[in-house]
């Protein structure tokens, strides 16, 4: 039996009543408030009619121009059903803070490492929040303060000086 709309509005409203679910093109998306995330993500995979027992993906989405900046955003499969479904919550830019998935999925482990790196989103409860990809002492040489190069406000052109690059040879030169 395929996962209805119906049904995955259901389950979420279950948790919070300020659940919503969009659809376009026939993919859904759930918005949560970031407080009922880690409820609704442990419906959804334990609810016998949704059963999303696979986190596919996980990013960060940042709006620079909006007052609610950034939105996490969980991709989710249910092999049993078929079934894709997306999961969103809106963080604060002051604070961006959301819970961990990894106790849900152990899959959320890489993927939340890899949004903390590239754009400082903590998530609390994470058994091992630390960079992913770029060197721990990745920081503002000015002010000290880490810096996410998937920022909209990080500089195109990058820090000078953030981070030393190797020497590139001259043209023409055969080495």
């Amino acid at each position: 039996m395929p996962v209805t709309k119906e049904t995955l509005l259901e389950i979420a409203k279950g948790i919070t009543p300020l659940a919503e679910l969009h659809e376009h093109h026939g993919d859904y998306t759930i918005n949560v408030p970031v407080e009922h995330l880690v409820a609704v993500g442990t419906a959804l995979r334990d609810d016998q009619r949704s059963l999303f027992n696979q986190l596919i993906d996980a990013t960060v989405i940042d709006r620079a121009t909006r007052n609610n900046r950034f939105e996490v955003v969980y991709f989710l499969l249910s092999l049993q059903h078929a079934a894709r479904v997306r999961v969103k919550s809106i963080i604060q830019e002051q604070q961006p803070i959301c819970p961990s998935l990894v106790e849900v999925w152990e899959s959320a482990n890489w993927y939340e490492r890899e949004a903390y790196d590239m754009y400082g989103v903590i998530f609390e409860g994470h058994p091992d929040l630390r960079r992913f990809y770029m060197p721990e002492d990745f920081v503002d040489p000015e002010s000290g303060e880490p810096l996410y190069p998937l920022r909209k406000d990080f500089p195109v052109m990058g820090i000078p000086g953030s981070t030393p690059l190797p020497p590139f040879p001259e043209k023409g030169m055969n080495n």
